[in-house]
């Protein structure tokens, strides 16, 4: 059997060099790990522990969300690789967060429905949030206002309104996830929607949309006809 460590293989076969001559764009998850833990582990190349974080946590989403003592239970990965991988997992968040920065005008539901799915898919409880935006709809805050257990949440539209003239917001969007991944709303969701709708409609505040969020789906209640 040949040697294992990366530096033995061809050129053109290195992740590193593969990724400087053709991009990132053209690697593998298993080598872009490769590249990003730098070395691999006893017995191992970085692409072959790449390859047993990706079988062992399912794709890379699963394995940017494991929590660090099940990372350091995988050979190879210790405390300082954990960290590491926390740190992409925020990074890549915070990337996400910048495309509804404050003063960035929200033009079409697209426009939010990716930033929610990474701000919410993953999270184990229920989060309710708003997105303030001043009268030509660009970003004055996004605010996480209630959270709940596995099942639900309890919403006050006053808390909404309160926020949303503390912003002294023109507009809000709405969102929550599911954490049982279906994006589907409920009639509670139907429920609160009308509810907070109702009493922004009292202080001249317009709600655009409410957006339910599941696993890989994010859905608009605006869209549904349902607002």
């Amino acid at each position: 059997m040949g040697p294992r460590s990366i530096k033995h293989w061809p050129v053109s076969e290195r992740p590193r060099e593969r990724l400087r001559q053709g991009g990132a764009g053209g690697l593998s998850d298993a080598e872009l790990l490769a590249v990003l833990l730098g070395r691999g582990a006893a017995g191992l190349s970085a692409v072959d522990l790449g390859r047993a974080l990706l079988s062992r946590f399912g794709s890379m989403r699963g394995l940017l969300n494991a929590a660090a003592p099940e990372l350091e239970g995988v050979w190879g990965i210790g405390p300082g690789r954990a960290d590491l991988l926390a740190a992409v997992r925020e990074c890549c968040a915070r990337y996400m967060q910048e495309k509804l920065s404050p003063g960035r005008a929200i033009g079409s539901p697209a426009d939010s429905r990716e930033f929610l799915l990474a701000r919410l898919r993953d999270r184990p409880h229920e989060v309710f949030c708003c997105l303030f935006l001043d009268n030509r709809h660009r970003v004055l805050a996004f605010d996480e206002l209630f959270r709940g257990t596995i099942d639900n949440t309890t919403v006050y539209p006053r808390e909404v309104v309160k926020q949303a003239l503390a912003r002294n917001a023109g507009a809000v969007i709405l969102a929550h996830n599911h954490p049982s991944g279906v994006a589907e709303p409920s009639e509670a969701d139907r429920l609160i929607t009308r509810r907070i709708r109702d009493a922004l409609d009292l202080v001249d505040v317009r709600l655009l949309d409410h957006f339910v969020v599941g696993d890989g789906a994010c859905v608009s209640l605006a869209s549904r006809g349902l607002l």
